[in-house]
């Protein structure tokens, strides 16, 4: 894209002042913010510093692929305060807005999670209580936080390769104004691109948290604790007071004399390739934080250096609580890629697969090219190399937290092990290191979760499968006919309720040679030897006498079931529906319905409890009398009974609720 300025004409005039209404969404949140009771007011610093960062890394990547652009001498940060006239300035040289960009991006809400965010602020006010700042960064509001600490913000921009700029101003009373800048005069304190903040700042209230912003010192405190690790300058405009002494070293009195003094306020050290004894705990959770815009410190972190045929260094940190985007499809990534400690992109989707997802960090290459591109790094043979070491190392760690750190390791299963399991799926380069890493319910246990391993190791001398049920909860799985059987003879069955175990169980089919087993699916064979010979023997006879009447059954419900046939697995219930081996479950057809996907045509089982007073009575009767035209509404009940056991839905509620009451009025 080619950025030419536009010739002035005489004909341009000077624009009018427009005034708009805020969003319905965004007045709310303005009012909420501006009257909110926060414990640190000082994270807008933090945030306005953080946006002006990344204006600059999104125009320095641009500029990669686009001559066109300005490329400035000297990227940086500006912070301006004036006691007198109450005011903070934050001004940066990045690549700006369009006044598009303005409307869109200040005047709207757009980012998900903002009513989380807002009904978590509302309830925090509500009841009086401390608003937890963390808020600002996991929901993606940091702009508004200025109205905390403003009565007004100003905000002008222009967009690098545009000649015009845009102003925006408001006082957080639901409307805002909105400007064009055509003229050098009105631009002249806006840089040639780039956005410069004004806040007017309420006054000081040291009891509400209200600090004083126009003063120097405040803002450096603030900036080293935040924002040290910015990658560009942050600067400032310190006035010294300097007086002429006495021949005995005393100010002369009226000799004061100021001078002002730009200085830089951050280190901008590249923490990743300090020396790992030389960064302290605190640096490590402040760079994150400055990453990552999360303001819960991380769970863990660990650094990588590789060498060989290609030299890479990584510093990645998994953070203790999910993002909100963690399961959007258009959520973003953490991995930030530096060539030679120049930024290249912020979201670098090729150096993590989907189900890590959720790692933070940076990767600086040495070898890689400055003007890389997407397109290129889905070839690069370097990336996929610094891909697959970062994947083992972060496995690894799992690994080592699980082994030594148990506790913290099922925080950390808690917040992403519903994304980590999706590896099991997608990854079979790394499946047998991610089935060492799950933690899975079970019927060992009401409350703790256990390993695969553990599972194993619990395993009956006489079992060889490893037996797990799918549903949508615990309670529905625990009474389900399905486990009747098991738990009779006392084999342990995992529970599985999160809908990604629908598809991992689907393509995983083995641990340590022990196979996976639905037992809502085939046949169960439970018991030694000798145990599973005598139940065959049974069942064999059972089929017998039950023949004509399993034979009239199926005919009756050919629509619904392609078979019926007696049961090993049932103790209790009467009836329950299994599918076979390579059928999708239940819960599987309802996910795939709900995406509006293609779901295949399916009939399953319906296997009855030979042993059970109910079945034994439907024998007697149609041995008595096979032509009796109840039995139609018999089998039919018997399914609708099934499918309730299980938790599906009913081809037809009504008929099996008229069925009810018939025989209810019979029997009574």
């Amino acid at each position: 894209m080619c950025f030419a300025p536009k010739k002035e004409t005489p004909e341009m005039t000077t624009p009018t002042l427009e005034r708009h209404a805020f969003q319905a969404e965004t007045r709310e949140l303005l009012d909420l913010m501006i009257h909110a009771i926060y414990s640190n007011k000082d994270i807008f610093l933090r945030e306005l510093i953080s946006n002006a960062s990344d204006a600059i890394d999104k125009l320095q990547f641009e500029a990669l692929t686009n001559p066109d652009l300005p490329k400035p001498a000297h990227a940086h940060i500006l912070l301006i305060p004036d006691a007198t006239a109450r005011t903070l300035t934050i001004q940066d040289n990045g690549i700006g807005m369009s006044r598009e960009d303005v409307v869109n991006l200040i005047g709207t809400i757009a980012k998900s999670g903002t009513k989380e965010f807002m009904n978590t602020l509302k309830e925090s006010k509500n009841q009086h209580s401390i608003v937890s700042p963390e808020l600002i960064g996991q929901f993606g509001v940091g702009f508004y936080s200025t109205f905390m600490v403003a009565d007004k913000v100003t905000l002008e921009t222009r967009k690098a390769g545009e000649e015009h700029g845009t102003r925006w101003e408001s006082a957080g009373d639901g409307t805002y104004t909105i400007e064009a800048l055509e003229n050098q005069t009105a631009q002249s304190q806006l840089p040639s691109h780039g956005t410069r903040i004004t806040l007017h700042l309420k006054p000081t209230d040291t009891e509400d948290g209200m600090h004083d912003y126009a003063q120097e010192w405040t803002l450096k405190g603030i900036v080293k604790k935040y924002s040290d690790f910015v990658s560009y300058p942050i600067e400032m405009d310190v006035t010294h007071t300097d007086y002429d002494r006495d021949a005995d070293g005393k100010m002369v009195e009226g000799s004061a004399k100021t001078r002002i003094e730009r200085e830089t306020l951050n280190s901008m050290k590249a923490i990743w390739t300090r020396a790992e004894s030389d960064v302290t705990e605190e640096e490590y959770k402040e760079f994150y934080k400055h990453i990552s815009h999360d303001w819960n410190e991380p769970l863990s972190w660990f650094r990588m250096k590789m060498e060989g045929t290609f030299e890479a260094q990584s510093l990645l940190f998994i953070p203790e609580k999910a993002p909100q985007d963690l399961f959007y499809r258009d959520g973003k990534r953490g991995i930030h890629l530096y060539v030679k400690r120049v930024f290249i992109m912020d979201d670098c989707k090729e150096l993590m697969p989907d189900y890590l997802r959720f790692v933070r960090g940076v990767v600086d290459s040495e070898d890689l090219n400055l003007n890389i591109s997407r397109e290129i790094l889905q070839q690069n043979r370097q990336i996929r190399a610094i891909r697959k070491r970062l994947i083992k190392k972060v496995l690894g760690t799992l690994e080592e937290m699980a082994q030594h750190e148990p506790d913290k390791y099922l925080t950390f299963w808690g917040e992403f092990g519903k994304a980590l399991k999706e590896g099991l799926y997608e990854d079979r380069d790394n499946q047998d290191s991610l089935l060492e890493l799950v933690r899975l319910a079970s019927t060992n246990s009401p409350t703790e979760m256990t390993t695969l391993k553990d599972y194993v190791a619990r395993m009956k001398p006489e079992q060889d499968k490893i037996y797990f049920m799918t549903g949508e909860d615990r309670q529905i799985i625990e009474h389900s006919p399905h486990l009747e059987a098991f738990k009779a003879k006392g084999y342990e069955v995992l529970i599985l309720t999160d809908p990604i175990d629908e598809l991992w169980t689907q393509g995983v089919y083995q641990y340590k040679e022990k196979a996976f087993q639905s037992v809502g699916k085939g046949t169960v064979e439970l018991g030694t030897d000798e145990e599973k010979k005598q139940a065959e023997q049974a069942l064999e006879a059972k089929e017998k006498e039950y023949h004509s009447l399993l034979e009239s059954i199926q005919s009756r419900l050919s629509e619904f079931v392609k078979e019926v046939r007696l049961s090993n697995r049932l103790t209790d219930s009467p009836a329950c529906l299994v599918g076979n081996a390579s059928d999708l479950s239940p819960q599987m057809e309802q996910m795939l319905k709900a995406m509006n996907q293609p779901v295949p045509v399916s009939k399953r089982i319906l296997e009855l409890n030979p042993n059970h007073p109910l079945t034994q009575k439907l024998q007697s009767a149609y041995a008595s009398n096979p032509s009796d035209g109840g039995m139609s509404d018999y089998a039919y009940l018997l399914y609708g009974q099934a499918l309730l056991a299980e938790g599906s839905p009913l081809p037809d509620p009504a008929r099996l609720s008229k069925l009810m009451a018939e025989v209810l009025v019979k029997a009574l």
